[in-house]
């Protein structure tokens, strides 16, 4: 004698992570792969800027040591510094700017070297913090937008739920957990991958000023050598 009781609508095997995202909504398929590939490109710049920036910071303090170990006063005698690092780029334009200075028809005038001078090192500051920020306002885009794109993927999920229903005139849970399931894995692949933008964002961006501040400090010290050295030879 045959059984009366019904063979389930879907096997077990269909409620499977895999299995819904195979059988899922295209719409919240394309959700789903937009926040897979915005996730791995966050990661591939937090993993990028994790080296970047605290390599720039040791390099700078590093050639900042050296630096001031010599002679700090004697910048005629110094050749412009090939590193790659923050600090000695920055050393470099100025010590050009204040060879041309010298050479110019007005060297004359300190006051306008000083000037020049300080444009420079105020340039050469901003170009390497916009140097090592490069990146940052991925993850800035990343972490504002990915919870939104998840939600709309819910939205779509929860929508189709109800047309489900709707439909086969069925409120029994086999008819809506699929749908319902892929807008909640949309909900949490948005926080998946704006939760670590975010964090690191921040982190990066304090990491960034800190830099700044560094080299600031750097390009005003600098910056007093150089006004010491021209009323030297002004005298």
């Amino acid at each position: 004698m045959e059984s009366d009781v019904p063979a389930p609508i879907v096997s077990d095997a269909g409620f499977s992570l895999l299995g819904l995202l195979m059988e899922a909504d295209l719409v919240v398929k394309l959700v789903l792969i937009v926040l897979l590939i915005a996730s791995l490109w966050s990661w591939a710049v937090i993993v990028e800027k994790s080296f970047t920036v605290s390599r720039a910071r040791k390099r700078a303090k590093a050639f900042e040591d050296a630096f001031w170990a010599g002679r700090a006063d004697d910048l005629d005698r110094r050749g412009p510094p090939s590193g790659s690092d923050a600090a000695s780029r920055i050393y470099a334009s100025i010590s050009r700017e204040w060879t041309d200075a010298r050479r110019a028809p007005e060297s004359g005038d300190h006051m306008m070297m000083i000037n020049r001078a300080e444009r420079s090192l105020r340039a050469g500051v901003d170009r390497e913090v916009g140097r090592v920020s490069q990146g940052l306002g991925v993850l800035a885009t990343i972490g504002s937008a990915s919870p939104f794109i998840g939600l709309f993927g819910t939205v779509w999920g929860i929508m189709n739920a109800f047309l489900n229903i709707a439909e086969k005139q069925d409120t029994s849970l086999t008819n809506v957990a699929g749908p319902i399931a892929e807008a909640l894995f949309a909900t949490g692949l948005g926080l998946v991958a704006a939760i670590p933008a975010v964090i690191f964002y921040n982190k990066f961006t304090g990491d960034v000023n800190r830099l700044a501040d560094q080299l600031d400090t750097f390009s005003q010290d600098l910056l007093v050598r150089l006004s010491r050295r021209a009323s030297d030879l002004g005298a």
